[in-house]
This record gives C-alpha cells, sequence and structure tokens, in this order.
C-alpha cells in the first residue's frame, strides 16, 4: 500500500483527513483528502463548497454517480464523535467499538473536484480531491445521542473487500446499522484521540 497521507489526531468538516482508495492500477493507497463531497448545485448557489460530509440517499441521482468501486474508499477510526443535546451547550461524546478504540473503518466515497471550497470569507479555488462516508439508520447505542443516522461501520476484511471492489447490487447491503452489542458510548470525560 502506498502512504501519502500525514494523518493529524481529529479530522474536522472540509479538513484533510486519511482515506484508503483504489488506484488505477489494482493497488491500495493511503492519501489524504479533503472531508467533504461536493453539495448539489442548488445548496451551493454560485457561494463557495463547504461540502456534505456524510451520504445516505444513495438513490439521489447527486450520489449514485461515484457508487462504483473506482470511487470508493475506507476511512480509518478509532472512535467518532456526535453532539448531545445538552444545556447550556452541547456535550461531545465519542463512540468506539470498546474502551481500547481497536481500528475500523467508515464506508466512504471520494472524487476529485474542480470548483471554490470553504467560505465566502476563506475560498479556496482550484482543484480539490474530496471524500465523504456513508450513513444508515442509528443503532440503539447512537441513537440516544443522534437519532438520525450513523456511519456505515466496516470491522471484517471480507467487508472492506466487499466495499471496495463489489457491484453496487452486492456493496449496497452494507449500508446497514452495525451491531449495537459490538460497539459503545464513552464516558463523557473521554479526551479525543484519533477520528
Amino acid at each position: 500500500m502506498t502512504n501519502r497521507a500525514r494523518p493529524s489526531t481529529e479530522v474536522f468538516p472540509d479538513k484533510p483527513g486519511p482515506v484508503i482508495r483504489n488506484t488505477a492500477d489494482g493497488e491500495r493507497e493511503l492519501v489524504n483528502l479533503t472531508w467533504g463531497m461536493p453539495s448539489p448545485p442548488f445548496v451551493t448557489k454560485g457561494k463557495p463548497d463547504y461540502g456534505v460530509t456524510n451520504i445516505r440517499n444513495v438513490d439521489s441521482p447527486h450520489w449514485r454517480r461515484w457508487l462504483e468501486p473506482q470511487y470508493r474508499c475506507i476511512v480509518p477510526w478509532t472512535a467518532f464523535c456526535e453532539y448531545e443535546d445538552t444545556k447550556p451547550k452541547k456535550t461531545a461524546r465519542w463512540f468506539s467499538l470498546d474502551a481500547s478504540e481497536p481500528l475500523a473503518f467508515f464506508a466512504g466515497i471520494w472524487t476529485p473536484w474542480k470548483g471554490e471550497r470553504g467560505s465566502m470569507k476563506n475560498p479556496r479555488a482550484g482543484d480539490h480531491e474530496l471524500f465523504g462516508f456513508l450513513t444508515c439508520d442509528a443503532n440503539e447505542v447512537v441513537k440516544p445521542i443522534h437519532s438520525n443516522a450513523m456511519p456505515v461501520i466496516l470491522t471484517e476484511p471480507a467487508e472492506v473487500e466487499l466495499w471496495m471492489t463489489a457491484d453496487w447490487k452486492d456493496a449496497k447491503a452494507l449500508q446497514r446499522p452495525f451491531s449495537a452489542e459490538k460497539m459503545m458510548l464513552q464516558p463523557v470525560e473521554r479526551q479525543p484521540m484519533l477520528l
């Protein structure tokens, strides 16, 4: 595997993050891409694109073009964050497979893209390589904190291989909630380590 990435400890929207993707010659490479796929044109209306971090409606024509294996990637993570609606401010809550935070992957997609990224105050014009990850219904662990959705989680080598190589008709079966029995909500005191 080619390694061109320099992952940081945390990954935020519209910032670089590590992904593993297929290369044209059939190898896999680890690269840093910008988190946030291109928004549908009606969203940006001529403004710089901040990007869409999570993809759920894979039946949308906007997303269907990126569902083939050449646009699929996996996003390594050890813990991910959702915000609990607490007062006076929201509380960051971290999820992992267990307390040791072993490595797992999100099912993602990526694309090259040309245009303006960022904000009106800080636009970045040019060529970009972008990624996002698939989401699905939230499981019983995630739902109390984020009821709408959770990332599609891959932990088995066979799942990773299916996601990275299979026809969409087979790979789409992976867009399902991860087993609640195989993951946990970290205590509130947990400090972030690695997304």
